[in-house]
């Protein structure tokens, strides 16, 4: 309000300035006052110019006065809006207050509280330390009549021992060392027969029983002796279905081979294809791929597609299929659905040519006649034997051996910790503690070491014969190195100049130590040393 009284006052200033201009204005063009007056011509002119100017500065007062006004109702917004603020501010404010003496009143009460059960306490512990004080009195008083009854007790030993020495005519200590002495040698004597006959009789057992548990075991496993490749032979119902598989200008074979990520090969073979991959479940889902399009008949990109992906879920149960399947065959029970899972994906993968899901159901039953044989608890041993290789189906996605992985996954879902043990201790990464681990090592040796359960490569039989002759070739006086019969026998020939026949024993030992340190090899290698004197001469 004291803002509007101020413009109106600077706009009537204004106006009363620009009627005093006007007069001048008017005063200067008329020129002196003729004594005799103006004329009426003069005085129109003047009053109309007067007029003319006073309406102007109407004007413009009236324009500062409504420029002054809205100036005042934005101001008066303003001011408005900045008391609405300071007033939602103030409540702000005051409801903080009341939070804060809110929070301070349930404060306080606390602290009463805890002061209450300090006091309470205190009391409790002034009461427990005149207890304590009470029976330190007592027990002192205890022991002081105790240390006087061992003192008595004392004077009698004393007395008693005085009167046996007179009478046997030696003393305490001596009667006690050749006693002492006498029982000691007695009693090394019968421990060293019975420890040596103790020992005898469990070897003698222990080889007898070992031979005829692991016997007993493997003659009672039969199980196929088939090794797994890395092709897959699919027949058709007629040469001219290869034409359909390969398509127009190839296109079928070329989406069928994207999609699937295996090879297709079609040759000459009459009425089969083959299908090539180094991963078997996908070489398994695009056989049943296409086996679903020949069945079908059309083959193009899209039916391709399709049959892919429901070959996709029908290998995944397939796995779940083959997991449960193994589970009934060895009467397990109660077993994670993840586990049960990841053991049915063992079925597309292999080990040295060796099906993994189905070394994992010999060595399970193998060591479940062990067990029986042992009196162990079977089921358990079954259970470790068939979990031992869980990890290889999660090798290539996580980082660690497999016997790890194996127990980490196994400890994961629950399984008993001596399973977890077993698992992990297998390969021998952590120490053996539990009778169940030996018999799943056993098991997984005896099921992978009987003939036809793995095939080995070509090129690491090279590699073994190759590094053989190395390790031989490598010392000295060596002339020549033959690897005979297959790897299992190797026959060095030396030069009798530089090497004697000690030295040639000496050789067939250590090159025997590298070879068991450096090789991983089936049975056994004869190491031959030859040293060969010859003497020739010619008669002319």
């Amino acid at each position: 309000m004291d803002t509007i009284v101020i413009v109106l006052a600077v706009a009537v200033v204004l106006l009363a300035l620009v009627m005093i201009a006007a007069l001048v204005i008017v005063m200067r063009r008329t020129g002196v006052v003729a004594p005799s007056g103006p004329s009426p011509e003069q005085l129109a002119e003047v009053k109309a110019e007067v007029n003319e100017e006073l309406e102007q500065a109407r004007r413009e007062a009236e324009e500062i006065r409504t420029k002054a006004e809205r100036d005042a109702g934005e101001i008066l917004k303003k001011s408005e809006t900045l008391a609405e603020s300071a007033a939602l501010m103030r409540k702000e404010v005051e409801e903080e207050a009341r939070i804060l003496k809110t929070e301070l009143k349930e404060l306080r009460s606390d602290l009463e509280r805890r002061e209450n059960r300090l006091a309470e306490r205190e009391q409790r512990l002034d009461e427990e330390a005149r207890r304590q004080t009470e029976r330190a009195r007592k027990l002192a008083e205890t022991e002081t009549e105790l240390a006087d009854r061992r003192e008595e007790l004392e004077r009698v030993a004393e007395r008693r021992q005085e009167i046996l020495e007179r009478v046997a005519g030696l003393t305490a200590e001596q009667a006690k060392a050749e006693l002492v002495k006498e029982i000691e040698n007695q009693a090394k004597r019968e421990a060293a027969l019975i420890v040596r006959e103790i020992e005898s009789e469990a070897r003698k057992e222990g080889e007898k029983r070992a031979c005829k548990i692991v016997t007993l075991a493997v003659q009672r496993v039969a199980t196929e002796q088939t090794a797994e490749s890395v092709v897959s032979v699919l027949h058709l119902p007629g040469d001219e279905m290869k034409g359909r598989i390969i398509g127009r200008e190839g296109r079928n074979i070329r989406a069928f081979e994207s999609t699937t990520g295996v090879n297709l090969i079609i040759d000459d073979t009459p009425e089969a294809v083959l299908l090539s991959c180094f991963d078997p479940v996908r070489r398994e889902t695009a056989r049943l791929t296409l086996e679903k399009l020949v069945l079908d008949g059309r083959i193009h990109p899209q039916r391709i597609e399709e049959a892919y992906e429901r070959s996709k879920a029908e290998v995944r149960d397939l796995c779940v299929r083959a997991g449960e399947d193994a589970l009934v065959e060895l009467g397990i029970t109660e077993m994670h659905p993840e586990l049960v899972t990841l053991l049915g994906q063992l079925r597309y993968r292999t080990s040295y040519g060796q099906n993994v899901l189905k070394h994992l159901i010999e060595s399970a039953h193998i060591a479940g006649i062990m067990a029986s044989e042992l009196g162990l608890d079977r089921d358990l041993v079954k259970r470790c034997a068939l979990l031992h290789d869980i990890g290889k189906a999660l090798t290539h996605e996580v980082e660690g051996s497999h016997a790890m992985i194996g127990a980490e996954i196994a400890r994961r879902y629950g399984e008993h910790e001596d399973v977890v043990h077993a698992i992990e201790a297998h390969h021998n990464e952590v120490e053996v503690k539990t009778v169940e681990a030996v018999l799943t090592q056993a098991a997984d040796a005896i099921s992978g070491s009987r003939p036809g359960a793995r095939r080995e490569s070509l090129e690491a039989y090279v590699k073994r014969l190759e590094r053989l002759e190395e390790i031989a070739q490598s010392y000295d006086g060596v002339d020549k190195v033959f690897a005979m019969q297959a790897g299992r026998e190797i026959r060095v020939m030396v030069r009798p100049d530089n090497v004697d026949d000690i030295q040639a024993q000496v050789i067939a030992r250590d090159v025997a130590k590298q070879v068991e340190e450096e090789l991983t090899y089936p049975g056994q290698i004869r190491i031959t040393v030859v040293r060969e004197s010859r003497a020739t001469e010619f008669a002319r």
